[in-house]
């Protein structure tokens, strides 16, 4: 299993980082992305701690550590500044809080996150053919969640990033121990949003491509 999208208590997970890839590395994964919440409050000292925390958790390990950040909740008229930002602090994903239909997420958010060209547009809700279309042209991964709630929109999103041609991952967004899930429960996820096996291959290999990005 490779996930790209976590939670540590450094935002509203509840493990700390060391216990959360330790459970991650048991549950079969071979890659995790620490991904936590962010905005312009938190990203230096939030984004500090979790490339600490990767830099001595990937030696020896044997599951690989990404330290990444998912801006949340962003005004949308901040968002570019915000991921160039990011990038510059170190970021080796940078996963955009998409438009969620279980949360009040700003109008806008989700084309202004895949205008700034962030690596993971996160359950980006009922996503518009637009915007499918220049995430297509900018490389911006559309995700499909097994996260409760984040997770209604799944066939929507599936449908139209297939049409459209955009790259797709699955991740767990996980904030606790019972949402890690293992890749036959990430299969079921992919069924369940009207997915083929065959879909489900390539986005492994979307997180390989993007893991490879990261870690080299």
């Amino acid at each position: 299993m490779i996930d790209l999208h976590t939670h540590t208590f450094l935002s509203d997970g509840v493990l700390v980082p060391s216990e959360l890839v330790r459970r991650a590395e048991v549950k079969g994964y071979t890659v995790i992305a620490l991904t936590d919440h962010a905005d312009a409050a938190n990203i230096e000292s939030v984004l500090g701690q979790l490339k600490k925390a990767a830099i001595s958790l990937n030696r020896g390990g044997k599951i690989k550590v990404i330290a990444g950040i998912e801006l949340t909740h962003i005004p949308p008229r901040q968002i570019n500044g915000l991921v160039l930002y990011a990038r510059e602090l170190g970021a080796e994903i940078v996963v955009g809080h998409g438009e969620s239909i279980a949360e009040p997420v700003a109008k806008g958010t989700n084309a202004a996150f895949i205008n700034a060209g962030i690596d993971v547009l996160a359950h980006p809700g009922l996503v518009s053919v637009k915007e499918a279309k220049e995430a297509a042209k900018r490389g911006v991964h559309f995700e499909i969640t097994s996260r409760g709630g984040h997770s209604l929109t799944n066939g929507h999103v599936a449908a139209i990033a297939k049409k459209e041609g955009v790259l797709m991952l699955l991740n767990s967004d996980a904030h606790a121990p019972g949402d890690l899930i293992n890749d036959e429960g990430a299969l079921k996820v992919a069924l369940g949003a009207n997915l083929t096996k065959t879909d489900y291959r390539k986005m492994r290999k979307n997180a390989e491509k993007i893991c490879a990005d990261a870690l080299s």
